[in-house]
């Protein structure tokens, strides 16, 4: 048997043992969650975990993010691996005795998910690391859910340097797969992601005398119309772009014509030239249509994350060490999302490579969407969530 193939049954062997030990990391996480940034006992908790099994950690990072350096037998390359710790304004209703009791707060994205899978990676990279060479970066990030992005301030506060990450890998369950399968995407996966806030300003008054008004109900109407042309008319075909609006308010009556109206939405793309010029036709369609009906009308875009490129060689890579691993049967190749991530940040700044673990179960449970009150996960996807984690690891320190 090669040393190679040693290693991965080792891996494999491990995951499996470790299933109950990371089962009750995923419920206390699960069972506590916090919000964005606000992840102190998240963070407390992973950290005293990890130093009761030996590891050095590192916190304070951005706040709440937790950094450890395990080191193999020799010097090497440096491979890191980052799981996100933040919760979501949600209310869950699962019936089940992990359930959140936090009012109102819950793990409706999976990160509780991540923050465990990457717990048990680091606990058998740390057991067999006189059979690997380099450095696994093991990284717990705030803030995936709120602007600017935890990956953002993780990066300026330096978790990619001294020494240099050569890659990074990142995960996230994906209900629309069973548990034991992954999915890989090379190339642009995850479109970049801005917030669109708009104040049409006009003069209300009485619905009955809209002559005596400048309406900024209509004056909306007209706007959201004509902004449908940022991505009809003047985004290249080729380029996946999205606007879309989800909220607007006037409070108005039937009879009351508002003095302003708000309108919130998004933008998301895949070219970042192009991104920057979207935003100047969304401010100047916004503000011409609503002067030239009497109004006016305030922008404000908040710039968010960056769209997310999967390193074609990298996932390559990873995406062969995963058939090796799980069976080719248990791989599949993933399409373009128009959803984002700040794990964008990260493939800006290094070879970068993120990946869907499936977390339905094969009885046809577990498919309900993330974000949503009722998610939740078949719990064998947490053997293959810290194994292949760890076992990408150590073929990329090669």
């Amino acid at each position: 048997m090669t040393e190679n193939m040693d290693l991965q049954d080792q891996i494999t062997k491990l995951s499996e043992e470790y299933l109950g030990t990371v089962r009750a990391y995923r419920h206390h996480l699960h069972m506590h969650p916090e919000l964005s940034f606000e992840e102190y006992k998240t963070s407390a908790y992973i950290q005293e975990t990890l130093e009761r099994h030996g590891m050095e950690v590192t916190s304070g990072i951005a706040g709440t993010g937790l950094m450890v350096r395990l080191v193999g037998k020799g010097a090497g390359k440096v491979v890191a691996l980052r799981a996100d710790m933040d919760a979501l304004p949600i209310q869950e209703t699962n019936e089940v005795s992990y359930r959140s009791m936090n009012d109102g707060v819950m793990h409706a994205c999976g990160h509780d998910v991540h923050s465990s899978s990457l717990m048990g990676a680091a606990l058998i990279l740390n057991q067999l690391k006189e059979k690997w060479t380099g450095e696994v970066r093991i990284i717990f990030q705030p803030g995936e859910e709120r602007l600017p992005g935890g990956a953002s301030l993780m990066i300026a506060e330096g978790v990619l340097t001294n020494p240099d990450v050569d890659v990074i890998l990142g995960q996230h369950v994906f209900p629309e797969l069973p548990s034991g399968m992954v999915g890989f995407k090379p190339g642009m996966y995850m479109a970049s992601a801005d917030e669109i806030y708009l104040k049409v300003k006009g003069k209300g008054g009485h619905g009955a005398m809209p002559h005596l008004n400048i309406d900024p109900v209509l004056i909306s109407a007209h706007v959201l119309t004509a902004l449908q042309q940022v991505v009809s008319r003047r985004a290249k075909a080729t380029t996946p772009s999205v606007l879309s609006f989800g909220s607007i308010h006037g409070n108005g009556s039937t009879n009351v014509i508002p003095d302003e109206v708000k309108i919130e939405g998004t933008f998301r793309t895949f070219d970042e030239a192009w991104r920057d010029e979207a935003h100047r036709h969304i401010e100047q369609i916004a503000k011409g249509t609503a002067q030239s009906m009497g109004g006016d009308c305030e922008v404000k875009i908040l710039k968010g994350y960056p769209y997310l490129m999967n390193h074609e060689t990298l996932t390559a890579r990873c995406t062969a060490s995963a058939e090796r691993y799980l069976g080719k049967e248990h791989v599949v190749e993933l399409p373009l999302r128009m959803t984002a991530e700040d794990f964008a940040y990260y493939s800006h700044e290094v070879p970068a490579c993120f990946y869907r673990l499936g977390t339905a179960g094969k009885n046809g449970q577990f498919k309900d969407s993330v974000h949503t009150s009722t998610f939740d996960i078949d719990e064998d996807a947490l053997i293959t969530g810290m194994g292949l984690m760890a076992f990408l690891a150590t073929e990329l320190l090669k």
